[in-house]
Formats: structure tokens, sequence, C-alpha cells
């Protein structure tokens, strides 16, 4: 059974750390040459994986990666704001209840059956931790495949303009709006599957106490 992890770098899991930019680094760069800097030539790690990121990891029962995202504040830098503006006919949507979805990353060891439903969690995930904090949209880039994917889940979502070509390929943004209804539009089409929660800040501080 999958069990997830919400962390950020001051609360983390730290081989929960590792196995996620790990396994960035066989995604992005080895499997989608992605140009982008690898530390050690192990970990996929960027700009933005600062004081600022939330991580939404899904694990296996031994603590393995299964699927993981990276959450950012659009009150701050990000990508869509910072590097991919020209991708909205209007402004960029941001503001404290917006959040930008970047490196939705599914293992790569995952056969087919095991990628739809860790795939399916980590939708859920976004959107209970969306509902649990406040969020009521996200935004994020994609290319034009997995852009598709996402405005078929059955969520309100909608492109923020006309998909451009890029170094990665055709890429678009898009805005997902959270609501009341979204775990049933989700439901609806097969995607809603929520999972066990783990909470790091909270078994450190309970670790303290002991």
């Amino acid at each position: 059974m999958a069990q997830l992890l919400s962390t950020t770098l001051q609360t983390s899991n730290d081989d929960a750390l590792r196995a996620m930019f790990a396994a960035r680094k066989r995604v992005f760069i080895d499997l989608l040459k992605w140009d982008l800097p690898a530390l050690d030539g192990k970990f996929e790690i960027d700009e933005f994986d600062n004081e600022h990121a939330h991580y939404l990891i899904l694990l296996d029962r031994d603590g393995g990666h299964l699927g993981s995202t990276r959450l950012l504040p659009t009150t701050r830098r990000h990508i869509l704001g910072g590097l991919f503006a020209s991708l909205c006919d209007g402004p960029v949507p941001t503001g404290p209840v917006t959040y930008e979805i970047t490196r939705f990353c599914l293992d790569r060891s995952l056969r087919a059956p095991e990628r739809r439903s860790v795939r399916d969690q980590l939708i859920t995930a976004i959107v209970q931790h969306a509902m649990h904090e406040g969020i009521e949209r996200y935004t994020g880039v994609a290319e034009m495949a997995w852009l598709r994917q996402i405005l078929g889940f059955g969520w309100d979502c909608r492109p923020l303009g006309t998909p451009q070509s890029g170094p990665c390929g055709t890429i678009g943004a898009i805005e997902i709006r959270i609501a009341d209804d979204t775990s049933t539009l989700l439901d609806a089409t097969g995607i809603w599957r929520p999972v066990t929660t783990l909470i790091c800040n909270e078994r450190r501080a309970a670790g303290a106490r002991n």
C-alpha cells in the first residue's frame, strides 16, 4: 500500500527526498533529456528546490519512491511566471491561494498498471493538499501529451494560452480550479484514489517529546 509524505526541506525525511531527487534525475534528465543540472551526477535539483517548496511524495511500504511532485507558491518567483509567462494569453495567475504544480514524477521502475495507479493517487493527493491548505487554484506548464491527460481528468481545468514550441517540444500552460466538487468530478472519471498521509513535521515533533 502506498503512503503519502507531505513535506518541505525543513521538515523532511532525508531518505525520501534523496529518492525523489534521484527519480527526477532518471526521468527528466536521463529519459526526457531535459537540459537540467544534476547534483553529484545523481540528483535533479534546481533553484526552485528551496525553503518555499512543498513536496508530496508517494512511497511504498519499504520507503521506496513511487511518485512525487513539487508545489511552489506563486507569490514568489516560480516556473510559469519566471520562465514561461509568454504561454499565458493574459496575466500569469498568482496570489496566496494559487500554487504551481511542478516536477510531477512517476518512478521509471513502475509498470503500466502501477503507473496509472500512482498517477491517480498523486493527483488525488494534490487536491487533498489544496483542500487542507486553502489552495483554490493550481497552475502548471506541461508538454502536450501530458497536458491533454491533465485536461481530460474531469476537474475544472483550462489552458491559459496557445501552446508553443520549446527546447523540450511543444508546451502549454494550464489552470486548475479546486472547489468542493473537485473530488466528485475526479471520482466520476476514476481518478480519485486517496492514500494514507504521513506528516513529517508532526512525526519529528512527536520524536522530540519522547
